[in-house]
Protein backbone atom coordinates (compact mmCIF):
# COMPACT_ATOMS: atom_id res chain seq x y z
CA UNK A 1 0.00 0.00 0.00
CA UNK A 2 2.90 2.25 0.86
CA UNK A 3 4.35 2.52 -2.96
CA UNK A 4 0.35 3.46 -4.01
CA UNK A 5 -0.03 6.36 -1.22
CA UNK A 6 -0.49 10.00 -3.14
CA UNK A 7 -0.68 13.89 -1.99
CA UNK A 8 -4.70 13.81 -3.63
CA UNK A 9 -5.55 17.93 -4.79
CA UNK A 10 -9.03 18.76 -4.57
CA UNK A 11 -9.72 21.73 -6.93
CA UNK A 12 -12.58 23.00 -5.11
CA UNK A 13 -9.91 23.86 -2.46
CA UNK A 14 -9.86 27.13 -1.89
CA UNK A 15 -5.32 28.00 -3.07
CA UNK A 16 -6.02 31.85 -3.15
CA UNK A 17 -5.96 31.72 -6.93
CA UNK A 18 -6.50 34.54 -8.81
CA UNK A 19 -10.40 34.42 -9.48
CA UNK A 20 -9.98 34.38 -13.24
CA UNK A 21 -8.45 31.02 -12.87
CA UNK A 22 -11.42 29.16 -10.71
CA UNK A 23 -14.57 27.45 -12.94
CA UNK A 24 -17.72 26.70 -11.96
CA UNK A 25 -18.33 23.39 -13.68
CA UNK A 26 -16.53 20.04 -12.29
CA UNK A 27 -15.29 21.71 -9.47
CA UNK A 28 -15.34 18.19 -7.53
CA UNK A 29 -13.80 15.08 -8.13
CA UNK A 30 -16.72 12.36 -8.63
CA UNK A 31 -17.08 9.14 -10.58
CA UNK A 32 -15.66 10.14 -13.90
CA UNK A 33 -12.29 11.61 -13.17
CA UNK A 34 -9.39 10.66 -14.76
CA UNK A 35 -6.32 11.20 -12.60
CA UNK A 36 -2.66 11.98 -14.23
CA UNK A 37 0.32 12.66 -12.08
CA UNK A 38 4.26 13.00 -11.11
CA UNK A 39 6.05 9.57 -9.62
CA UNK A 40 8.96 10.09 -8.03
CA UNK A 41 10.84 9.65 -4.61
CA UNK A 42 10.52 11.38 -2.69
CA UNK A 43 8.21 13.98 -4.40
CA UNK A 44 5.97 15.83 -1.60
CA UNK A 45 8.27 19.22 -2.74
CA UNK A 46 6.57 18.75 -5.71
CA UNK A 47 4.44 21.91 -7.07
CA UNK A 48 3.45 19.74 -10.38
CA UNK A 49 0.13 19.33 -8.74
CA UNK A 50 -0.33 22.91 -8.27
CA UNK A 51 0.64 23.52 -11.82
CA UNK A 52 -1.06 21.17 -13.36
CA UNK A 53 -4.64 21.22 -11.56
CA UNK A 54 -4.83 24.62 -12.33
CA UNK A 55 -4.10 23.90 -15.49
CA UNK A 56 -6.74 21.40 -15.53
CA UNK A 57 -9.51 23.64 -13.71
CA UNK A 58 -9.05 26.53 -16.77
CA UNK A 59 -9.20 23.82 -19.39
CA UNK A 60 -12.58 22.26 -17.43
CA UNK A 61 -11.00 18.90 -17.96
CA UNK A 62 -12.49 16.31 -15.22
CA UNK A 63 -8.80 15.02 -14.60
CA UNK A 64 -7.05 15.42 -11.29
CA UNK A 65 -3.01 15.33 -10.96
CA UNK A 66 -1.28 13.89 -8.12
CA UNK A 67 2.27 13.79 -6.76
CA UNK A 68 2.80 9.80 -6.41
CA UNK A 69 5.72 8.27 -4.16
CA UNK A 70 6.98 5.96 -5.59
CA UNK A 71 10.51 4.39 -4.37
CA UNK A 72 12.14 2.30 -6.97
CA UNK A 73 11.48 -1.28 -6.06
CA UNK A 74 8.12 -0.54 -6.44
CA UNK A 75 8.30 0.91 -10.07
CA UNK A 76 7.59 -1.73 -12.23
CA UNK A 77 4.10 -2.55 -10.04
CA UNK A 78 3.21 1.02 -9.44
CA UNK A 79 3.25 1.78 -13.14
CA UNK A 80 0.78 -1.58 -14.57
CA UNK A 81 -1.37 -0.77 -11.67
CA UNK A 82 -2.05 2.66 -12.61
CA UNK A 83 -2.03 1.66 -16.51
CA UNK A 84 -4.51 -0.81 -15.30
CA UNK A 85 -6.90 1.83 -13.80
CA UNK A 86 -6.64 3.92 -17.10
CA UNK A 87 -4.26 6.73 -15.78
CA UNK A 88 -3.94 9.65 -18.57
CA UNK A 89 -0.26 10.07 -18.11
CA UNK A 90 2.49 10.39 -15.83
CA UNK A 91 5.71 12.96 -15.56
CA UNK A 92 8.64 11.02 -14.15
CA UNK A 93 11.26 12.62 -11.88
CA UNK A 94 13.73 11.48 -9.94
CA UNK A 95 15.21 8.88 -9.27
CA UNK A 96 13.27 7.10 -11.84
CA UNK A 97 13.65 8.90 -15.05
CA UNK A 98 16.11 5.79 -16.37
CA UNK A 99 15.16 3.22 -14.72
CA UNK A 100 11.40 3.59 -16.06
CA UNK A 101 13.09 3.13 -19.54
CA UNK A 102 12.77 -0.91 -19.36
CA UNK A 103 9.31 -0.92 -18.41
CA UNK A 104 7.70 1.26 -21.71
CA UNK A 105 6.87 -0.61 -24.92
CA UNK A 106 8.22 1.84 -27.27
CA UNK A 107 10.27 5.22 -26.79
CA UNK A 108 10.01 7.86 -28.77
CA UNK A 109 13.80 8.98 -30.35
CA UNK A 110 14.33 11.97 -27.95
CA UNK A 111 14.42 10.05 -25.21
CA UNK A 112 16.30 7.06 -26.34
CA UNK A 113 19.17 10.01 -27.21
CA UNK A 114 18.88 11.73 -23.60
CA UNK A 115 18.96 8.23 -21.68
CA UNK A 116 15.67 9.41 -19.67
CA UNK A 117 11.96 9.35 -20.11
CA UNK A 118 10.43 12.10 -18.02
CA UNK A 119 6.57 11.87 -19.82
CA UNK A 120 4.99 8.43 -20.40
CA UNK A 121 1.64 8.32 -22.66
CA UNK A 122 -0.91 5.35 -22.31
CA UNK A 123 -0.04 2.54 -25.23
CA UNK A 124 -2.59 -0.27 -25.93
CA UNK A 125 -2.42 -3.61 -24.25
CA UNK A 126 -1.96 -1.85 -20.88
CA UNK A 127 1.48 -0.86 -21.81
CA UNK A 128 3.31 2.66 -21.19
CA UNK A 129 5.17 4.84 -24.30
CA UNK A 130 7.87 6.79 -23.07
CA UNK A 131 9.38 10.48 -24.42
CA UNK A 132 10.93 13.21 -22.99
CA UNK A 133 10.07 16.88 -22.82
CA UNK A 134 12.61 18.08 -20.62
CA UNK A 135 14.73 19.28 -24.18
CA UNK A 136 11.33 20.80 -25.50
CA UNK A 137 10.81 22.62 -21.87
CA UNK A 138 14.63 23.88 -21.92
CA UNK A 139 14.43 25.48 -24.76
CA UNK A 140 11.17 27.10 -24.88
CA UNK A 141 12.81 29.90 -22.56
CA UNK A 142 15.62 30.92 -25.01
CA UNK A 143 13.12 31.78 -27.96
CA UNK A 144 12.58 35.48 -26.75
CA UNK A 145 16.67 35.89 -27.34
CA UNK A 146 18.71 36.36 -30.60
CA UNK A 147 20.56 33.28 -32.57
CA UNK A 148 23.18 31.90 -30.44
CA UNK A 149 24.25 30.30 -33.48
CA UNK A 150 28.45 30.84 -33.72
CA UNK A 151 28.31 31.45 -30.23
CA UNK A 152 29.96 29.77 -27.11
CA UNK A 153 28.31 28.18 -23.82
CA UNK A 154 29.07 26.03 -20.74
CA UNK A 155 27.38 23.45 -18.52
CA UNK A 156 27.81 23.21 -14.88
CA UNK A 157 27.28 19.77 -13.82
CA UNK A 158 27.09 15.94 -15.46
CA UNK A 159 24.31 14.77 -14.40
CA UNK A 160 21.47 13.73 -16.02
CA UNK A 161 20.00 17.24 -16.31
CA UNK A 162 22.76 18.20 -18.16
CA UNK A 163 22.51 15.79 -20.80
CA UNK A 164 19.28 16.84 -21.05
CA UNK A 165 20.34 20.34 -21.84
CA UNK A 166 23.27 18.95 -23.94
CA UNK A 167 21.41 18.01 -26.57
CA UNK A 168 19.24 20.82 -26.49
CA UNK A 169 21.72 22.83 -27.05
CA UNK A 170 23.28 21.10 -30.17
CA UNK A 171 20.09 22.38 -31.94
CA UNK A 172 21.28 25.92 -31.48
CA UNK A 173 24.07 25.34 -33.59
CA UNK A 174 26.95 26.79 -30.49
CA UNK A 175 30.68 27.00 -31.53
CA UNK A 176 31.31 25.76 -28.15
CA UNK A 177 29.93 23.93 -25.41
CA UNK A 178 32.25 23.50 -22.19
CA UNK A 179 30.92 20.96 -19.34
CA UNK A 180 32.34 21.91 -15.90
CA UNK A 181 31.90 19.06 -13.47
CA UNK A 182 32.94 18.34 -9.51
CA UNK A 183 33.43 14.61 -10.37
CA UNK A 184 36.11 13.20 -13.01
CA UNK A 185 34.47 9.79 -13.47
CA UNK A 186 30.93 11.71 -14.16
CA UNK A 187 32.46 13.91 -16.72
CA UNK A 188 34.15 11.31 -18.57
CA UNK A 189 31.07 8.81 -18.78
CA UNK A 190 28.73 12.29 -19.62
CA UNK A 191 31.22 12.84 -22.68
CA UNK A 192 31.31 9.18 -23.34
CA UNK A 193 27.28 9.18 -23.46
CA UNK A 194 26.95 12.41 -25.91
CA UNK A 195 29.77 11.00 -28.25
CA UNK A 196 27.04 9.85 -30.71
CA UNK A 197 24.40 12.33 -30.32
CA UNK A 198 27.18 15.45 -30.37
CA UNK A 199 26.69 18.49 -33.35
CA UNK A 200 29.22 18.48 -36.58
CA UNK A 201 29.09 22.46 -36.71
CA UNK A 202 30.05 22.51 -32.61
CA UNK A 203 33.19 21.70 -30.32
CA UNK A 204 32.88 20.62 -26.72
CA UNK A 205 35.50 20.27 -23.55
CA UNK A 206 35.23 18.43 -20.26
CA UNK A 207 36.96 20.57 -17.31
CA UNK A 208 37.05 19.81 -13.61
CA UNK A 209 35.86 22.28 -11.07
CA UNK A 210 39.00 24.40 -10.06
CA UNK A 211 40.70 24.06 -13.87
CA UNK A 212 42.23 27.85 -14.10
CA UNK A 213 41.01 28.14 -17.38
CA UNK A 214 37.36 27.87 -16.51
CA UNK A 215 37.83 31.98 -16.29
CA UNK A 216 38.18 32.33 -19.49
CA UNK A 217 35.37 30.47 -21.21
CA UNK A 218 33.07 31.99 -18.46
CA UNK A 219 33.97 35.29 -20.18
CA UNK A 220 33.82 34.44 -23.63
CA UNK A 221 30.53 32.04 -23.05
CA UNK A 222 27.12 34.17 -24.26
CA UNK A 223 25.33 31.40 -22.54
CA UNK A 224 25.55 29.66 -18.74
CA UNK A 225 23.18 26.81 -17.63
CA UNK A 226 23.72 25.57 -13.71
CA UNK A 227 22.16 22.21 -13.84
CA UNK A 228 23.85 21.43 -10.68
CA UNK A 229 21.82 21.61 -7.51
CA UNK A 230 23.63 24.29 -5.97
CA UNK A 231 22.21 27.31 -4.60
CA UNK A 232 19.08 25.47 -4.23
CA UNK A 233 16.76 26.11 -0.85
CA UNK A 234 17.34 23.10 1.62
CA UNK A 235 15.03 23.50 4.78
CA UNK A 236 17.13 22.01 7.09
CA UNK A 237 20.49 23.40 5.82
CA UNK A 238 19.30 26.90 4.82
CA UNK A 239 22.30 28.37 4.53
CA UNK A 240 23.11 25.91 1.29
CA UNK A 241 20.81 28.34 -1.09
CA UNK A 242 23.77 30.92 -0.29
CA UNK A 243 25.62 28.99 -2.62
CA UNK A 244 26.73 30.06 -5.77
CA UNK A 245 28.24 27.29 -8.43
CA UNK A 246 31.77 27.06 -8.92
CA UNK A 247 32.54 30.04 -5.87
CA UNK A 248 31.61 33.40 -6.25
CA UNK A 249 35.47 34.64 -7.36
CA UNK A 250 34.70 32.38 -10.51
CA UNK A 251 31.97 35.05 -11.68
CA UNK A 252 34.23 38.01 -11.91
CA UNK A 253 34.63 37.50 -15.16
CA UNK A 254 31.14 37.10 -16.68
CA UNK A 255 30.64 39.56 -19.73
CA UNK A 256 27.36 41.71 -19.64
CA UNK A 257 24.58 40.62 -22.26
CA UNK A 258 25.37 37.09 -21.02
CA UNK A 259 22.65 34.76 -20.52
CA UNK A 260 22.69 33.05 -17.11
CA UNK A 261 20.19 30.12 -17.10
CA UNK A 262 19.55 28.12 -13.67
CA UNK A 263 17.59 25.13 -13.44
CA UNK A 264 16.88 26.15 -9.76
CA UNK A 265 13.50 27.19 -9.03
CA UNK A 266 13.70 27.45 -5.46
CA UNK A 267 15.08 30.49 -4.09
CA UNK A 268 13.58 32.46 -7.00
CA UNK A 269 16.31 34.02 -7.75
CA UNK A 270 19.36 31.80 -6.49
CA UNK A 271 22.51 33.86 -5.45
CA UNK A 272 23.90 33.06 -8.58
CA UNK A 273 21.43 34.72 -10.68
CA UNK A 274 21.79 37.83 -8.44
CA UNK A 275 25.13 37.92 -9.10
CA UNK A 276 24.71 37.54 -12.87
CA UNK A 277 22.45 40.68 -12.28
CA UNK A 278 25.77 43.16 -10.69
CA UNK A 279 27.03 42.08 -14.02
CA UNK A 280 23.98 43.04 -16.37
CA UNK A 281 23.32 39.40 -17.18
CA UNK A 282 20.30 38.10 -18.72
CA UNK A 283 18.52 35.93 -16.22
CA UNK A 284 16.15 32.40 -16.61
CA UNK A 285 14.83 30.49 -13.58
CA UNK A 286 14.24 27.40 -14.19
CA UNK A 287 10.18 27.84 -12.93
CA UNK A 288 10.20 28.03 -16.71
CA UNK A 289 11.49 24.91 -18.04
CA UNK A 290 9.22 23.16 -15.71
CA UNK A 291 6.32 24.66 -16.23
CA UNK A 292 6.60 24.26 -20.36
CA UNK A 293 7.90 20.54 -19.79
CA UNK A 294 5.39 20.17 -17.91
CA UNK A 295 3.03 21.86 -20.44
CA UNK A 296 4.66 20.00 -23.27
CA UNK A 297 3.58 16.51 -21.44
CA UNK A 298 -0.28 18.01 -20.88
CA UNK A 299 -0.40 18.50 -24.26
CA UNK A 300 0.42 15.18 -25.62
CA UNK A 301 -2.35 12.87 -22.87
CA UNK A 302 -5.53 15.27 -23.96
CA UNK A 303 -4.58 16.53 -27.59
CA UNK A 304 -4.87 19.62 -26.93
CA UNK A 305 -2.89 22.34 -28.65
CA UNK A 306 -3.17 25.45 -26.48
CA UNK A 307 -2.37 25.18 -23.03
CA UNK A 308 -2.66 27.60 -20.75
CA UNK A 309 0.64 28.51 -19.79
CA UNK A 310 0.46 32.00 -18.25
CA UNK A 311 -2.13 30.35 -15.79
CA UNK A 312 -0.03 27.75 -14.58
CA UNK A 313 2.89 29.80 -13.96
CA UNK A 314 0.77 32.20 -11.87
CA UNK A 315 -0.28 29.64 -9.60
CA UNK A 316 3.45 28.03 -9.49
CA UNK A 317 4.41 31.40 -8.58
CA UNK A 318 1.40 32.13 -5.56
CA UNK A 319 2.65 28.55 -4.38
CA UNK A 320 6.33 28.95 -4.37
CA UNK A 321 5.34 32.87 -2.48
CA UNK A 322 3.48 30.55 -0.20
CA UNK A 323 6.13 28.08 0.66
CA UNK A 324 8.89 30.48 1.13
CA UNK A 325 7.03 31.98 4.02
CA UNK A 326 6.54 29.08 5.77
CA UNK A 327 10.26 28.16 5.64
Amino acid sequence: MSALRSEVWFPNRKLNYPKKMVHTKKELINGETSLIGVLGWPIKHSISPIIHNAALTALNLNWCYLAIPCETENLGLVLESLRKINCKGLNITIPHKQEVIKYCKTIEPIAKNIGAVNTLIPAKDSYWNGTNTDIQGFLSPLKKYKSLAGKNGVVLGSGGSARAVVHGLNSLDLSHITIISRNKNSLEKFLYCIETTKSSSTTYLGLIEGDLSIKEYIRDSSLIINTTPVGMLNKSKKEDSKAIPLGKECWEYLSPGTILYDLIYIPKPTEWLKLGLKHDCHQINGLDMLIEQGAASLSLWSNIKEIPIDIMKEAAEKALKSNHRDL
